[in-house]
């Protein structure tokens, strides 16, 4: 029997509304809002990005996580993996009973018709989805509209005869979902581009040629089964995965209409080339939110809070870290004390302890934003902890 699949929730969201709040809620962060997103303490001045934390999609996702477990009390509940990426979240989860089959221990679980298993906001693979099925067992999907957008546009060039060229990172869920959804349609290609120095290569190999062999063991683990330059880069079509920074997104998708306009000529751009721009709105909105957060105030430093995983907090630290030292913090955790913070660096992309990170006398003016998957809770606990950093007394 194939598996029964439930898209819109499970009827119980005022059931669980009480332990969401309880869990991820911020009475501070509500008041800081309601004051101009400025929060002020002693020497300290707080000034919040006026759109960050959970977006629609995430609070979504968990929301139906909560509501599955409460409908199926005894029975086996299981995530495909992370529901998001925020270790907070997920560990929460693991403590209201939701096993994930991504754990080491659980990678060889046998599901049966009797178990109940949650979809991330990421969406899964054709595949994954087409093996759950099988066992017959309970899904809840919790897919993200717009990642739902994406996989619409990707299938539509396939269908079509074009090659997806997809801006995200291979090894992402969302990414590797979407990858499939162009396979599995007319047994569509793809391509997953990183950033724009692997765009502007594939950009020159369109229009001046290349090194076959090159090309396709650079790209191999990043590239469709089968996939040759030389066939699969004469039509194409942009995307991109959600999450990514928009303004990179965009460029590569003119870098690509520029590429096909040079190699095969104005006439003909109709029918080479299709681009849409799928940033999701609250990725979108929460960069333009920081972007104007710092250059509107004068700030002396700028916390990122949100898992070092998370594609769209890590390019919002991209975005501070070229005007403001900026520090990227999994977690409140990481802020260790006055003279020392753990931290994500942005260039090398891992994790290091800085010390002498918060300026020790004068006015203190620190931004604060965190990624689509950081709840407002974590956001209190940093700001707690730097407000106690910024006025405690220095020996």
């Amino acid at each position: 029997m194939p598996a029964l699949i439930f898209r819109k929730g499970l009827d119980l969201k005022h059931e669980v509304a009480g332990v969401l709040a309880a869990s991820y809620h911020s009475e501070l962060v509500d008041r800081i809002k309601a004051q101009d997103y400025r929060y002020d303490s002693g020497r300290l001045a707080v000034h919040l990005a006026r759109e960050f934390g959970f977006c629609y999609g995430v609070d979504r996702a968990v929301d139906y996580a909560y509501q599955a477990r409460k409908r199926f009390p005894t029975q086996r509940v299981f995530l495909t993996g992370e529901i998001i990426h925020n270790p907070h979240v997920n560990d929460q989860l693991r403590g209201q009973g939701v096993r994930f089959l991504s754990d080491p221990d659980e990678r060889d679980v046998q599901l049966g018709a009797d178990d109940v298993v949650i979809l991330p906001a990421f969406g899964v693979t054709i595949g994954e989805l087409q093996a759950l099925d099988r066992t017959g067992c309970t899904l809840v999907d919790t897919t993200c509209g717009s990642v739902l957008n994406v996989w619409k546009n990707v299938k539509r060039y396939a269908l079509d005869g074009l090659t997806s060229i997809i801006h995200g990172k291979y090894w992402h869920e969302e990414t590797q979902a979407t990858a499939s959804q162009a396979v599995a349609s007319n047994g569509g290609h793809y391509l997953v581009l990183l950033d724009r120095p692997q765009a502007e290569d594939v950009c020159s190999y369109i229009v001046h040629g290349g090194d076959r062999a090159a090309f396709l063991d650079r790209f191999r683990e990043a590239a469709s089964p089968g996939f040759d330059p030389d066939l699969h880069l004469t039509r194409i079509g942009c995307a991109n995965q959600t999450t990514m920074l928009s303004s990179e997104s965009l460029a590569i998708g003119e870098m690509f209409r520029e590429a096909m306009r040079a190699r095969y000529g104005e006439a003909e751009l109709s029918q080479r080339f299709r681009a849409f721009d799928t940033i999701c709105s609250a990725t979108q909105d929460r960069q333009d939110a920081v972007i104007r957060l710092l250059a509107e105030q004068r700030l002396d430093l700028m916390l990122v809070v949100g898992g070092y995983n998370s594609s769209n907090t890590c390019n919002l630290a991209r975005i501070c870290a070229g005007r403001v030292p900026t520090f990227h913090i999994a977690d409140p955790e990481g802020l260790l004390s006055a003279e020392a913070i753990r931290h994500r660096d942005v260039s090398s992309r891992s994790e290091v302890t800085t010390t002498g990170w918060l300026p020790a006398d004068g006015p203190l003016a620190v931004g604060i934003t965190s990624g689509a998957s950081t709840p407002d809770n974590l956001v209190e606990q940093a700001i707690r902890s730097l407000e106690r950093f910024a006025n405690e007394r220095r020996a």
